[in-house]
């Protein structure tokens, strides 16, 4: 089912992005933000403080980025995947099978790549999404001068967002996070594609010998709310160091982050947004899939999609 091609057309990932960055301010905001009761509530906010427009804050840079992202996270995945299956067994017909063992290290390694691609263009999402963060709310305990420093937002744009950080935190800062988005994303992956793998695997009838639309759709949409929904606690952390940076920074990394948010916020912290994001993965994921496999589909120009 996994293809060797990295390419991905554009046209069937920006879809699911845009449902993705609907849902995506929502989460940031509950896990990062404060005096959001709910979901619902934070909806109400947001649209209140900012209108439809505060849900596609920070859109750009992810947009203009997302195209070779997903194509090169499925590209590694399905290339590790082959590479692992016919390292096994040099007979082509033998390397067809796929074991648990293949599927797992190919995740992983899709999920590292992931994170060197990704971590800055979240960064960069979450930062200009958290500035809007009413910055007296959030710091009750900071001196009055401090606190006037937040009256006006910090970051013009995406630009000016990368600028700054790479002014005021060097390098570095880009990759605020990345260890809390190592700890959801190889996980995450592994939660991702072998679920898919092996559910799409089983709905698929036997007699199909190429992807079929409501199998593909179902198995992918299931494994993005596994995957989104496993992933939500280190998401939380992940967010918040982000986050922690617009104003002050509050954490001195994962460890402290999660200690901190259990101290003041109890357990429970590390469940928010789990609802939302099992809610979107599951249609983001199964246009993602379905959108990938019926457009590699078309590129070969056959009705085949050769296993690796």
């Amino acid at each position: 089912m996994w293809p060797g091609a990295i390419v991905t057309p554009q046209n069937t990932l920006v879809p699911s992005f845009l449902l993705d960055d609907i849902f995506f301010g929502v989460p940031t905001r509950l896990q990062a933000g404060v005096n959001y009761g709910n979901t619902l509530s934070c909806i109400r906010t947001v649209y209140r403080r900012e209108s439809v427009f505060g849900f596609f804050k920070g859109m750009s840079f992810p947009l203009a980025s997302i195209a070779v992202y997903n194509s090169v996270v499925f590209g590694v995945f399905s290339n590790t995947q082959r590479f692992l299956s016919q390292h096994h067994c040099r007979d082509p017909e033998a390397s067809r099978s796929r074991t648990l063992s293949d599927l797992l290290l190919a995740s992983m390694v899709a999920g590292v790549v992931s994170v060197g691609l990704g971590a800055p263009v979240d960064l960069i999402k979450i930062r200009l999404q958290m500035q809007t963060q009413p910055f007296r709310e959030a710091n009750l305990a900071l001196k009055p001068r401090a606190v006037a420093l937040g009256k006006q937002p910090v970051y013009q744009g995406p630009v000016h967002c990368i600028a700054t950080i790479v002014r005021t935190e060097g390098l570095a800062g880009m990759y605020r996070g990345v260890g809390a988005m190592l700890l959801r994303d190889v996980p995450g992956y592994c939660l991702y594609f072998i679920p898919y793998v092996f559910l799409n695997d089983w709905i698929t009838p036997e007699a199909c010998t190429g992807p079929n639309p409501c199998a593909v759709w179902l198995a992918g949409g299931m494994a993005g709310a596994i995957s989104w929904g496993t992933a939500t606690p280190m998401d939380v952390v992940k967010s918040r160091l982000q986050a922690d940076g617009v104003y002050l920074n509050k954490y001195k990394g994962v460890l402290d982050c999660i200690s901190q948010s259990y101290q003041k916020e109890g357990l429970k912290v590390f469940f928010r947004g789990i609802t939302v994001n099992a809610v979107r993965g599951f249609p983001m994921s199964a246009a993602m899939f379905l959108g990938y496999e019926l457009s590699l589909q078309a590129i070969r120009g056959d009705h085949t999609v050769t296993n690796p």
